[in-house]
């Protein structure tokens, strides 16, 4: 199938904007061709156009989208307390059936925003797997693996391998299912925990995805033994493999220095990080010292929602703020991070960008909103401007992902959007 667009941005390192462009996408999904029109090859096959912006699908960095159905539960407490006195307690009770609900829901949440992608930590990771292939997005898993009462991480452990073993890395149609581990925190799980969980990953090439430094209190006890909490992954052996840090939040310059020498990926979420008052993370820092940093919702209860491009305002306004510098970061830097930097976070090349070989994961934003009150013939700089910091999710439109259909006109063409809240509203109203 070829696209043709008014304006296409390519989410390469340049942040390039073509304009009056056209994009093919072959029968495996992947991208064959993109470039003007005018330089375009002869084709012969089946031909659209939208009347926007065509881009890359924003990748969401750091995820537990079934607590979709915990939204509002503990809102006013700090950290430590609202995991252990509310959202541990009543995710006790989750069924199987229960995190296959949530996921939908959130799955088709993040794709009517433009998400095509997102990095999930969670239980029953069969049913996150089933829902997501169900709605037609990409998903990157890590089962979680926590030690704490009712739960045995060594057991997780061992599942989370067998199914790599047995079905891969990557599968599904696409290869839109990713499976890794999810060693929940150094808080959560012993330093011997965390070795065998690196050994494994580094075993199969599998990436890890942890939750590092999110807020003081959580990690007194690491940094009282170890300095910090990235020294102590160093020192345990969790790093040296594909690993993303959610959060990262309370670092020094050596831990930042760490993460850079084991090419760890920062997933940064700073509406969760506000709202949780964890802090705010020092992006800028993290930039210059070259870390892949992409940026994430973290769950739809801490947030309370799943729509990446507030984070994205959000995460240039707290960089400007926090360094009281207007130009630490520009929207062309924050659209890019929302990409391909989420991709590079996560180890991969293959999504956040468009380019020959890559899946053919699209969204068209519309422009007939006040966003774009200039328009699309207006400079480059213009256009990513009002893209990022006005435009926002109400202005998308269509998705594709591996080159299917997922969003039509904002509707979902895989499930029905009724029944899937209907279904979530139903284990929402048994759980509390």
């Amino acid at each position: 199938m070829r696209l043709h667009a008014p304006v296409i941005l390519l989410c390469d390192p340049e942040c390039t904007v073509l304009r009056d462009a056209v994009l093919d996408i072959g029968d495996d999904g992947r991208i064959t061709h993109v470039g003007p029109a005018d330089h375009a090859p002869a084709h012969d096959g089946p031909s659209g156009s939208v009347t926007g912006i065509l881009m890359p699908g924003l990748v969401n960095a750091h995820a537990h989208s079934p607590m979709t159905l915990l939204r509002g539960l503990g809102g006013d407490l700090p950290l430590m307390r609202w995991l252990t006195e509310v959202i541990w307690p009543t995710e006790a009770k989750l069924t199987p059936d229960d995190v296959y609900a949530g996921m939908v829901l959130g799955s088709l949440e993040m794709l009517k925003a433009g998400v095509t992608t997102s990095a999930e930590m969670y239980f029953y990771g069969e049913e996150v797997v089933r829902a997501v292939l169900d709605t037609g997005a990409r998903l990157v898993l890590a089962p979680a693996i926590i030690d704490a009462p009712g739960w045995d991480w060594a057991a997780q452990l061992a599942d989370t391998s067998r199914w790599i073993d047995n079905d891969g890395l990557r599968f599904g149609p696409g290869d839109r299912i990713e499976i890794g581990y999810g060693p929940h925190s150094a808080y959560t799980l012993s330093p011997e925990a965390l070795a065998q969980v690196g050994a494994a990953a580094r075993e199969r090439g599998a990436l890890v995805q942890i939750h590092v430094a999110e807020s003081l209190p959580e990690d007194v006890a690491q940094r009282a033994q170890h300095g910090s909490v990235p020294a102590l992954l160093d020192q345990v052996g969790l790093f040296g493999g594909r690993v993303l840090a959610a959060h990262a939040v309370h670092l020094s310059d050596s831990d930042i220095e760490t993460l850079k020498r084991h090419e760890v990926g920062v997933a940064h979420c700073p509406g969760s990080n506000t709202k949780l008052a964890s802090g705010i993370a020092r992006l800028t820092d993290l930039r210059a010292a070259g870390v892949a940093v992409g940026i994430g919702t973290d769950g739809p209860a801490s947030n309370d929602d799943l729509d990446l491009w507030e984070d994205v305002r959000l995460a240039g306004l707290l960089a400007r703020v926090s360094t009281m510098d207007s130009t630490a970061v520009g929207a062309a830097d924050l659209l890019l991070m929302a990409t391909r930097g989420g991709a590079a976070a996560l180890s991969r090349t293959d999504i956040g960008t468009l380019a020959v070989g890559a899946w053919a994961d699209l969204v068209h934003v519309g422009v007939d909103d006040p966003a774009f009150a200039g328009g699309l013939g207006i400079a480059d700089e213009h256009l990513l401007s009002n893209l990022v910091w006005a435009a926002g999710s109400r202005t998308v439109k269509d998705v594709w992902v591996a080159g299917r259909q997922v969003v039509a006109d904002t509707a979902s063409t895989t499930v029905d959007a009724g029944d899937a809240l209907a279904k979530a509203r139903a284990a929402t109203g048994r759980l509390i």
